[in-house]
């Protein structure tokens, strides 16, 4: 040691000398923003390894069309122009063919879960036109882009992001990394978002996994099962065309849970087409239609289908797509209509 040399100013010479070195180190920043903060709070909830977490949202990519579409969603047209795209002779005729070809599956699984079957086979239809549409983008891609780059629904989507790197293996059609939907996260035939995956996904084959890609039992009763812990009520009514008088009464905005027994909107002016339960719960639903205004009554039913999605343009073409498909296999049945 230098005779001049002190152990404190050593001391500060090995901190300079660290702090240099610490300096000239890369900066490991996240791919991600937030990443790092919801790495820990899934490996601190499921004692998965943050490496292994890292690894799976460093290959995920911001992708610019995720933010495109979630702009321009369907339900901001009008209700005229909504339905022809889920109402069409094709989209009727395929829903009353897989009724027929499925039909002790689905309805064995309709009483099961207490849910009218053609209300399952609607929902597959409209989400992914029974399988064929599921979605092309990656669902990591998907979640990441909108938890960590759609600040007007973030808190949202994270959410749904932090439950898929919860679930087990045994919950996913495959590998996370491989799995496919739509822009939104949404995945298989009946298009569940993860926390829905995690609380109403079945495996009704049990194969000891749940397999809403290529176990049709695992679809169906997947989506009955949503249907019926909502509070579907099998055979009750979904929704029911009303006519208003000149006088009646204008009820604001439509309401998806039932206001109303239907005799108090039929003394406001509003009366039914067919004959329903005087004291039965309902709402008043206005849609801008192709010749003009409609009224609809709205049942508990309805209700159940918005929280699937809470359009009620979505519930309505999922209804009338129901109703299509059961009078399109009653016709089959009677000798007519599709094979």
């Amino acid at each position: 040691m230098p005779v001049n040399a002190t152990p404190h100013r050593i001391c500060s010479l090995f901190s300079l000398a660290l702090l240099l070195i610490v300096a000239s180190l890369p900066v490991l920043a996240d791919t991600h923003p937030g990443q790092s903060a919801l790495v820990q709070e899934v490996a601190r909830d499921t004692g998965k390894d943050p490496a292994a977490l890292n690894a799976l949202l460093d290959q995920a990519q911001m992708q610019q069309s995720i933010l495109d579409a979630m702009n321009r969603p369907a339900e901001s047209k009008p209700w005229s122009a909504y339905r022809p795209i889920f109402l069409t002779q094709k989209r009727i005729d395929d829903g009353v063919a897989f009724y027929r070809a499925n039909r002790a599956l689905l309805e064995r699984i309709g009483q099961q879960y207490g849910v009218d079957p053609q209300y399952i086979v609607a929902i597959i239809g409209v989400e992914t036109s029974y399988g064929r549409v599921t979605g092309k983008y990656k669902v990591l891609d998907a979640l990441v882009t909108l938890g960590f780059y759609y600040p007007k629904r973030a808190p949202y989507f994270r959410q749904q992001l932090k439950t898929l790197l919860e679930l087990p293996d045994s919950q996913l059609a495959g590998p996370l990394s491989t799995l496919t939907g739509s822009y939104a996260g949404a995945q298989g035939w009946g298009q569940f978002m993860p926390d829905s995956i995690r609380d109403f996904a079945v495996d009704e084959d049990g194969d000891g996994r749940i397999d809403l890609m290529n176990s049709l039992p695992d679809i169906l009763a997947s989506v009955a099962n949503y249907f019926a812990k909502h509070g579907w009520v099998a055979g009750g009514p979904v929704a029911a065309r009303a006519q208003a008088d000149g006088a009646a009464k204008p009820l604001g905005d439509w309401q998806s849970k039932p206001q109303w027994p239907l005799e108090q909107l039929e003394a406001w002016g509003y009366a039914p087409f067919q004959h329903l339960n005087p004291g039965e719960p309902t709402s008043l639903l206005t849609l801008a239609g192709m010749s003009g205004s409609e009224q609809w009554f709205t049942f508990n039913n309805f209700q159940v289908i918005t929280t699937y999605n809470r359009s009620p343009m979505y519930a309505m073409a999922v209804h009338q797509l129901a109703q299509a498909i059961m009078d399109g296999v009653h016709d089959a049945d009677n000798g007519g209509g599709a094979q």
